[in-house]
């Protein structure tokens, strides 16, 4: 069926439109699901993860974000012409047609259900079906939702269960909380992302907690910073870490006062800087987990 769609066209431009599709040329996305995820692989192993597990959740993580974001193309397809920054997008544009999003989409979830087929058991099949339905159901949450990125957070951040899953065989209160973190990391990081298309999105009335949260909306972002890392801490206090967490919390926190600076005055370029900017404060927290468990218990692989 995508090879119908060869005609005219060479295979090297349409393996572009789909690279763009699945915004594999934006790879922010990846990595504000993957930190959370290696986060809850290093808790819940105690610093010791399974390599290969580490591998599996690494693939499926590009995996299933880049489905997610054909099937949010797919859904906003109607939307996305009508905003600047998303007019280009390949179905906008119609460079890719509606049944071919659908085909790249199921593709892309058959794959990551062969990446996690090595650890397949009854509770990990319901956690990836979850996980699938978050991801199918969160752009359609934009219609009703008045704060759909916590909807997003928690559709980000359901590799946390499914690592502790993975790695215990069981999902812990813990994995809760750190997941209830992720949704606030989410809201913080995502509504500057909204504050980038505030305008847009008031004229063809998408919901987003950009415009719930009106002229609150930096205090709300900081406010979400704070929790997220509260949660963090407290998550990470409850297995023993240290002063090398607590660094790496440190530098997060900087991270967040510094996006402050670039939000304050809502300048959509300055605004979608602090959303990118947002690997480095998930990164500082696996390096202040990673580095716990590395300098304080000894962990050498």
């Amino acid at each position: 069926m995508l090879a119908m769609r060869l005609s005219g066209k060479s295979l090297r431009e349409r393996i572009d439109l789909y690279e763009r599709l699945m915004r594999l040329d934006k790879p922010i996305g990846i990595l504000l699901l993957l930190w959370p995820t290696l986060w809850a692989l290093w808790l819940s192993a105690l610093g010791r993860p399974d390599w290969l597990v580490v591998w599996i959740f690494t693939l499926g993580t590009v995996l299933m974000r880049s489905a997610g974001c054909v099937i949010n193309d797919f859904a906003d397809r109607r939307f996305d012409p009508h905003v600047a920054r998303t007019s280009d997008r390949p179905l906008a544009a119609r460079r890719v047609s509606p049944r071919e999003a659908l085909v790249l989409f199921f593709v892309l979830v058959v794959c990551a259900a062969l990446v996690v087929w090595p650890l397949r058991s009854a509770l990990m099949a319901g956690l990836c079906g979850a996980a699938l339905f978050l991801a199918v159901s969160y752009p359609l949450t934009k219609r009703f939702l008045a704060v759909p990125q916590a909807y997003l957070g928690v559709a980000f951040g359901f590799g946390i269960p499914m690592a502790y899953a993975a790695e215990l065989g069981k999902v812990p209160a813990e994995a809760g909380w750190l997941l209830l973190a992720n949704v606030f990391w989410a809201i913080a990081y995502d509504t500057e992302y909204a504050m980038v298309d505030r305008a847009d999105d008031l004229r063809i009335g998408i919901r987003t907690s950009a415009i719930t949260f009106g002229r609150a909306d930096v205090a709300a972002v900081m406010i979400c910073y704070v929790l997220a890392l509260a949660l963090i801490g407290w998550t990470g206090s409850r297995v023993g870490l240290g002063v090398p967490f607590h660094a790496g919390l440190a530098v997060a926190a900087a991270i967040a006062g510094y996006h402050y600076t670039l939000i304050r005055d809502r300048d959509p370029q300055r605004c979608f800087t602090a959303f990118r900017h947002n690997n480095w404060f998930g990164a500082s927290v696996f390096a202040g987990i990673a580095a716990d468990f590395l300098m304080s218990h000894g962990v050498v692989q």
